[in-house]
Order: structure tokens, then sequence, then C-alpha cells
């Protein structure tokens, strides 16, 4: 899969916890399209996305707490990235509750699609296909 450059996408993959497991069976789901996409994911999600899926390109970052939600933060900060897939449980404390915010915000004031449940991460990778298609 690639953008409108010609170039492979580069996705950002990052699961909660209680999420992880949704993420993975997502990324099963889409394997295909996937495989040509530059993956990015913060370190324990990444760990399980290669477990499941090791044919695809993914780049292992810092654990989310230890630094990857800034990594991930940072990229999109650069323009690094064509979409970010944050799975969030919004159902569970979270002790790294101010990163979460500081990425969502991120990819909302840098116009990034994002998504955060499987059904928006369908519509995303749908759309960017589509804008691939059309050059739109």
């Amino acid at each position: 899969m690639s953008n409108l450059s010609g170039k492979p996408l580069r996705l950002a993959l990052v699961a909660h916890d209680a999420k992880k497991g949704d993420l993975v069976e997502w990324v099963r789901q889409h394997v295909s399209l996937l495989e040509g996409a530059d993956l990015f994911a913060t370190g324990t999600t990444g760990a399980k996305v290669l477990e499941a899926s090791p044919q695809l390109k993914l780049t292992c970052l810092k654990s989310g707490p230890l630094g990857g939600d800034q990594q991930i933060g940072a990229m999109i900060c650069e323009g690094v990235l064509d979409a970010l897939f944050f799975f969030i449980d919004p159902m569970s404390p979270m002790p790294h509750d101010v990163d979460v915010k500081a990425l969502s915000r991120l990819a909302i004031v840098y116009d990034l699609p994002s998504a955060h449940s499987p059904s928006t991460a369908n519509f995303v990778l749908k759309g960017l296909f589509s804008q691939r298609e059309t050059g739109a």
C-alpha cells in the first residue's frame, strides 16, 4: 500500500493493554493490505503484532509509558505518518493518560487520519486506499 507520492504508507499502531488483542486481530484481518506499508508501533503492541503477523514491515518503538507515545507524537509533528491507529480502552485507568491525550491532540492539530476502534480503523484504511486509487 502506498501514499499519493507512490511511497509506502507510513502507519502508526498503538493500543492500550485491554485493546492489544483487538488491534492484533484487526491487523490479521487486513494483513494483505498492510504488507506494503511501513508500520511503526509502540513496544509491546508492536511485539504482539509481529508475533501474529511476522511478514509485516514493522518498527517497534519504546513502550508507550516509556516514551513510545512521544516518539509517535514526534513523527506526527514531522509529517512522517499517513495515519494513526490507536485502539483506546476508555474503561481502564491509564497512568500515562497525559501522553495519550497529547498523542490524540497532535493527530487533530496536524489533521492526521486516526482511528480508535476496529470500525473506525476500517473506514480510515478504506479511505487511504480510496485516496490512492483516485489520486485525491
